[in-house]
């Protein structure tokens, strides 16, 4: 009997530099699902990869002194590493400067050229190199990228278009026609009313302004617009052929199951992605899941301000699964998540050392110590506790799948750390210590480890598609095999008699929070070295484009207070390589505000000057130490800082506005 397939994708990473954490989370997330569909009996086909063309990378590759080839390859090579360190378990990696994907896209490109859905036409627009898109003014958010929030110019160049408009209506009524296609729905409503129900405008699909892209092959002027090359990986990696000869496994894998990806690129793949697979008279994938960001309560990652987490330091300090078990668990549903090395660490001795990696120690330590780690259930119950415990433990599987046909994985792992939980509250219902000192209680005692034993294997056994590694080493030290997921609503499977290993081994040690501080402060020394030797090879200023936030209403910036301050004394804060402690005078007010700017003044430096306050801000406590307010300061890509300065002189309290 064959099993039902699963055809699951990542968003292949863009080759324009190394990931970091953030972009891993991605790929981390689809690993779970894919083991977990595995674990419940699909045939699972898992495909990630590289995004290796365009603009912004034959630029990169020129700065770092290398032909563009020479430069995905390296990268690309980094990101698979990364890959295989979180144990990735995909199936397929791909990348579009393979010679089998190329030659698929420029067949694509004919093939949608001869039909009537590309033609020919000269492009005079508003132009994102970071997006690789063209913009209309209209389009523009206060006069930036919509997508990124950074800076456009024009261009004007000869381009081929396709003619998104003959599909827009067949669009709009799929998606209504199927209302899981889009999700979190968030996304699906952004889509319709920003995008489809105003009206589509032809996108342009090929440039001519650079080089580093795929030929179109009857109009060698012309490169292939990068997104209908990189959209086109998830068909041409499993067998597609535009002549009509696609593969067995292509026919057996495609629709896509699900495309996972950032909801930054939700638009590419709800609107670009469908309407060429109508053109090709493919089928769409089945859903695409735009997941929420993964960022640093300190802002944006940047290597100058030393914030950067790349997931082989985290992995190299607490290990794989710790590093797969945040990242999974710390992330809301819809709403970005937060990560620090702090966090992390928090989280690895509250959840992984405490709750898990001690009860799997303590109940292998009590076997040993009590039957020479034999574990035999002697029927010895107490009806009550002990069928609370079974109740919790194999009512686990049903919230889990529950949970999981929603991509809820963060819930999922909560359901499975309650298993561990409810053990936990066992050892102290029934105390074995003490049961151990009365001879007559021996067979209960016997059987409460042996529940223990059996409710830690169907726990790690629920648990082996988030953190695989750790499952594993569970089982061994139980000496048994994790179980398959169509037995984990039978109790009682672990053999009677079995014996434990006589060596438990730590699955998690606890932290020092202080080495964890160390750690981190070397990486982001060493960054800001790397960043700061880097900018001395910088030979003029140019602009430069930030992410853009969500906009506000006036009222909104009418709450905001900002006045004239002027710092009369300025200290450093103890025990911090940061932060400056200054006071500043606001009218006939003193604050004290705490600002990370240490780095780039000095203490003597501060005092005198007139400075831009916002002093309306909730106080906070950083370092210890009271904030009242907040130093507004410009900051540039090198992650230097200036502070904001009024051009006139003017008296401290004055207004800004």
């Amino acid at each position: 009997m064959s099993k039902e397939k699963y055809y699951i994708t990542t968003a292949i990473a863009y080759t324009s530099g190394k990931p970091h954490i953030g972009n891993n989370y991605e790929i981390v997330l689809a690993d779970s699902i894919a083991r977990y569909k595995r674990e419940m009996g699909y045939d699972v086909f898992f495909q990630t990869g590289t995004d290796e063309h365009g603009q912004k990378i034959e630029l990169k590759a020129q700065e770092a002194g290398t032909t563009p080839k020479e430069f995905v390859d390296r990268v690309s090579g980094v990101v698979r590493n990364l890959c295989d360190l979180l144990n990735i378990s995909y199936d397929k990696f791909i990348r579009t400067t393979d010679d089998y994907h190329e030659k698929q896209v420029q067949k694509i490109f004919r093939r949608l050229y001869e039909q009537g859905d590309i033609y020919k036409g000269s492009y005079e627009g508003l132009y994102c190199t970071p997006c690789e898109a063209f913009w209309t003014e209209s389009q523009l958010k206060d006069g930036k990228c919509p997508d990124c929030g950074r800076e456009v110019k024009p261009a004007k160049e000869e381009a081929y278009f396709f003619r998104m408009s003959k599909y827009a209506d067949r669009l709009i009524e799929h998606i209504n026609a199927h209302p899981e296609f889009i999700q979190p729905v968030s996304r699906k409503n952004e889509m319709m009313n920003n995008f489809l129900l105003p009206g589509l405008q032809d996108l342009c699909v090929s440039r001519t302004s650079f080089k580093w892209g795929i030929p179109v092959d009857f109009d060698d002027k012309h490169v292939v617009y990068v997104w209908l090359d990189a959209l086109t990986n998830y068909i041409t990696g499993v067998g597609y052929d535009a002549d009509g000869a696609s593969s067995e496994q292509y026919k057996k894998l495609w629709p896509a199951d699900l495309h996972l990806i950032g909801k930054d690129i939700i638009r590419f793949h709800t609107i670009y992605w469908p309407i060429f697979l109508m053109a090709l008279g493919e089928p769409l994938p089945k859903q695409v899941f735009g997941h929420p960001w993964l960022i640093t309560n300190s802002g944006k990652m940047s290597k100058s301000r030393g914030n950067v987490i790349y997931a082989d330091d985290l992995v190299d300090f607490f290990g794989v699964d710790a590093v797969r078990y945040y990242v999974l668990h710390e992330m809301p549903y819809e709403n970005d998540g937060n990560i620090t090395w702090e966090l992390v660490a928090e989280r690895t001795n509250s959840d992984l050392a405490n709750t898990l990696g001690n009860l799997v120690n303590r109940t292998i330590s009590m076997s040993n110590k009590y039957f020479g780690g034999v574990v035999a259930d002697k029927g010895d119950v107490d009806a009550d506790i002990d069928e609370d415990l079974k109740r919790t433990v194999c009512g686990a599987y049903a919230k889990v799948v529950q949970r999981m046909e929603t991509l809820r994985v963060a819930d999922a792992l909560t359901e499975i750390f309650t298993v561990f939980k409810r053990c936990n509250k066992y050892i102290d219902e029934t105390e074995p210590w003490v049961l151990a000192k009365d001879e007559v209680k021996a067979d209960r005692l016997s059987t409460v480890l042996y529940n223990l034993v059996e409710s830690i294997v169907i726990g790690a056994s629920l648990l082996h598609p988030y953190m695989p590694e750790t499952s594993e080493r569970i089982a061994a030290q139980l000496n048994t095999a994790l179980r398959p997921f169509d037995k984990l609503e039978e109790f009682g499977l672990y053999p009677n008699g079995g014996k434990v290993t006589d060596k438990p081994e730590i699955l998690f040690a606890r932290l020092d929070m202080k080495e964890v501080e160390k750690r981190e402060e070397e990486l982001a020394e060493a960054q800001m070295a790397e960043a700061e030797g880097a900018s001395e090879d910088i030979q003029e200023e140019a602009v430069i484009d930030i992410e853009a936030k969500p906009e506000i209403n006036y009222e909104d910036f009418e709450k905001l207070q900002f006045q004239v301050g002027e710092i009369i004394s300025c200290e450093a804060v103890p025990k911090s390589k940061k932060l400056l402690c200054s006071k500043v005078r606001v009218g006939s007010q003193v604050k004290q505000i705490v600002s990370g700017i240490k780095a780039h003044y000095s203490p003597e430096e501060m005092v005198g000057k007139k400075v831009m306050v916002l002093v309306n801000l909730k106080p906070a406590t950083l370092a210890g130490v009271l904030s009242e307010g907040m130093l507004l300061c410009a900051e540039d890509e090198e992650g230097r800082l200036s502070l904001i300065v009024p051009e006139k002189e003017m008296p401290a309290g004055a207004e800004i506005c």
